[in-house]
């Protein structure tokens, strides 16, 4: 592993003792600025006021560190800085910057802790302060966890004022003019009698000055940008097919590639015979990968062929699992020796479930495993030449790539360049480094060119490591139309332990990801408990889009739900009358309003409820069902969010929408299953999703009440399979406790 893996724990307990007062050089290092990485090899003629910013003769970059997957994180990102610059929009460039300590999310690392959202205790805003310290030591430059927002919104418009504050003083310095009195507008300091100064001409002299300590930000009354309807800066590229992905990249010389790895997932392999593939047209090398071989061609499609033609003598899987085996481990999971956490634990619920006796009401649901499969599969484009190695690629996580790199090459950091790349979805795959480490095996197997190697679509699918399947376990009591007791038990392997060891790492403690969604929703249920138990690893599983939330909103909503309604309780009703949290109960109400819940359906038809707080977001969703003859149609979904500040409603809706259908289409249609230690789906035709012919109408409102800088591209994900399924249930009465909803009941 590369610096950054090796120093990983010593930072983290210097991070912890600098939080306590108890070790000054912690303090001291917290404290520091990382360095500016846009000095290094600074062009001629060029400037940087800050990490953040670089001025030359061309005009105007913004530096917008994070992967954007989709989500429009160079365009938000872009916004916050040019609000303060006082740029005009679209009057700039936009770069991801090169991978380092600068660029570091310091709200990532707290996701991970066990406080609860609604929590303003000591202990809470100390553990938030504490993810800053964490991800600030490490450099963990890290895109995840809908942090990118909240991560940005203070740190890049404080990046922008600093630098137009910069340029003021330059100016001043330039033209003898009070400082009072200039003001800036579109890339320019203005001065009182009409004279115009671009930022272009006046960076050289800014560079050279002292950054102020302290600026003022602007009200949110004088915001230009920020707050108001933008066109995203990727918008018309995508729309007319000219944006350019990792995938779409063309380099001189290239040459392009493909891999295959062991089909059954943890083998080796023995040996391959390459000799029909090497004799045909196009193929230039077949190469041993770890796991598998690579074969390079002159393009990707000769290379695709070719690698078919190889004869593989595989190892056996390391574990030969099957679904029904994995599930079971899980429902064996419930026991004492395995309890991860037990993170909410009010009132005496093993009381109140003895009292009940026979009544208690007990349920099990289940969600399968998922793959993240992003319409770009995997690919990255590597060149090992003259002593340096370079990289462009698609990637959320740029240093551990970076620490990857110079682990396989040797190299030190400085002689590894990697550039990233637009990426064509991901949902939290590209959070993984294996499909770059292959196409580095490649390059420095094959110096020289660059080396383009892409997946194909049976690769990404079978070589995912998926989202983790899940079994819960609901005890409950009711009385007097009333939800009494609620006991949930989580059973799922561990998303945070498989997902650090796969890069050398290990966290210690309870994983918050298997009961993430459940145990922190702003309920007072009088006997209310939620424990966590951990699967024994086997599968190797990752992050997906609202990592354990993903599951667990279905888990928790329709638990609830099914005791609800055994209390003979109207579903919101209920959970009004429980929530404790205010702007929660504002959703819950708003969401009623907008589904006109209460007024009555005609028979066959059904509207269901749920809600998920997760990431700090709470999200409340009313879907609309009809049940046909030939199956249950969508009709609409309803959704009622807080996220504290919205940037660009155009965007955010749309997330909030993408959100709603990518959850939809997973709920009634997908898993991803394995039999005899391999996946068992290829393609999109057996890993199905959501038709645009079956979309629903969505409406969407936004509260922005709490304050609280929050990001929303994953939040919407949880509460719709549990609103589905919850809705369905109203109009046919059939209550569905396993997902996806395909294998009970039909859609159309």
């Amino acid at each position: 592993m590369g610096r950054l893996a090796k120093i990983t724990r010593r930072t983290f307990l210097v991070g912890a003792a600098a939080l306590v007062g108890g070790f000054a050089v912690g303090y001291v290092a917290y404290k520091r600025d990382p360095k500016n990485p846009l000095l290094d090899d600074l062009a001629d003629g060029a400037s940087t006021l800050n990490p953040f910013l670089l001025i030359d003769a061309q005009g105007i970059t913004v530096i917008t560190p994070r992967a954007d997957v989709g989500q429009g994180a160079w365009s938000v990102l872009a916004a916050l800085i040019a609000e303060e610059l006082d740029l005009a929009w679209g009057q700039f460039k936009v770069d991801p910057g090169p991978p380092s300590a600068a660029y570091y999310n310091g709200k990532v690392a707290a996701e991970g802790f066990p406080i609860a959202a609604t929590s303003d205790s000591f202990f809470a805003r100390n553990g938030r302060a504490f993810g800053d310290v964490v991800g600030k030591l490490l450099g963990l430059q890290v895109t995840g966890g809908s942090s990118t927002v909240a991560d940005a919104f203070d740190r890049l418009r404080v990046a922008g004022a600093t630098a137009r504050r910069m340029l003021l003083i330059a100016a001043a310095k330039q033209t003898g003019e009070p400082i009072d009195s200039l003001s800036t507008r579109d890339g320019q300091v203005l001065t009182a009698d009409g004279r115009a100064f671009s930022y272009v001409a006046l960076a050289p002299a800014a560079a050279r000055l002292a950054p102020p300590h302290e600026v003022a930000l602007k009200p949110a009354s004088q915001w230009r940008l920020l707050g108001k309807p933008m066109q995203r800066i990727d918008m018309v590229a995508k729309c007319t097919g000219t944006a350019a992905y990792g995938i779409d990249l063309r380099l001189p010389g290239m040459l392009h590639a493909t891999v295959r790895t062991n089909p059954f997932l943890g083998g080796g392999i023995r040996g391959f015979d390459a000799a029909e593939a090497r004799s045909m047209r196009g193929v230039v090398a077949v190469l041993p990968v770890k796991g598998g071989f690579g074969v390079i061609a002159d393009n990707t499609w000769r290379a695709f062929e070719a690698a078919a033609r190889v004869k593989a003598d595989w190892g056996p899987p390391a574990h030969a699992f099957a679904t029904d085996a994995l599930f079971a481990e899980a429902a064996a999971s419930f026991v004492a020796e395995r309890r991860d956490s037990r993170f909410k634990d009010e009132g005496d619920v093993d009381a109140a479930l003895a009292a009940a006796g026979a009544s208690a009401i007990e349920a099990e649901y289940r969600v399968p495993c998922l793959a993240h499969a992003p319409l770009e599969p995997m690919n990255a484009v590597a060149q090992w030449q003259d002593g340096r190695l370079d990289i462009w690629t698609g990637t959320q996580i740029p240093r551990f790539v970076l620490a990857a790199a110079a682990e396989l090459s040797g190299l030190d950091e400085h002689q590894i360049h990697l550039h990233q790349q637009i990426s064509g979805g991901s949902f939290g795959r590209r959070l993984e480094d294996d499909y770059v480490r292959q196409a580095i095996e490649l390059a420095l197997a094959h110096p020289g060119p660059p080396i383009k190697m892409t997946w194909t679509r049976e690769e990404d699918m079978r070589h995912d490591f998926p989202r983790p399947f899940a079994v819960a376990r609901m005890r409950g009591v009711v009385a007097d139309g009333r939800v009494q007791a609620f006991d949930l038990g989580i059973a799922s392997a561990s998303v945070t332990a498989s997902q650090m060891g796969r890069i050398g790492q290990s966290v210690p403690g309870p994983d918050t990801a298997i009961v993430a969604g459940a145990w922190d929703q702003p309920f007072a249920i009088p006997n209310y408990r939620v424990t966590g138990y951990r699967v024994p690893d086997a599968l190797p599983v990752s992050s997906w889009r609202s990592v354990g939330a993903s599951g667990n909103g279905f888990l928790h909503e329709c638990a609830l739900d099914e005791l609800i309604h055994a209390a003979g309780a109207d579903p919101l009703a209920e959970r009004l009358r429980l929530c404790t949290h205010e702007p929660s109960r504002r959703l819950l109400q708003a969401v009623g309003e907008m589904s006109d819940w209460g007024t009555p359906l005609p028979a066959g038809r059904g509207r269901g409820l749920a809600y998920t707080l997760s990431f700090g977001v709470p999200v409340a969703e009313v879907v609309e069902v009809t049940a046909t003859a030939a199956g249950i149609r969508v009709d609409a979904v309803h959704v009622a969010v807080e996220v504290g500040k919205v940037i660009d409603p155009v965007n955010f809706e749309a997330q909030v929408q993408g959100g709603v259908l990518w959850g939809l289409g997973h709920a009634m249609f997908a898993e991803l299953t394995h039999a005899g230690g391999r996946v068992e789906q290829s393609n999109f035709h057996d890993y199905t999703s959501l038709r645009l012919y079956q979309t629903p109408r969505i409406e969407v409102r936004t509260f922005e009440t709490t304050g609280e800088v929050r990001g929303i591209g994953e939040p919407p994900v949880p509460p719709v399979a549990p609103a589905l399924a919850n809705a369905i249930f109203a109009a046919t009465g059939q209550r569905i406790r396993e997902l996806p909803l395909v294998k009970q009941i039909g859609f159309v």
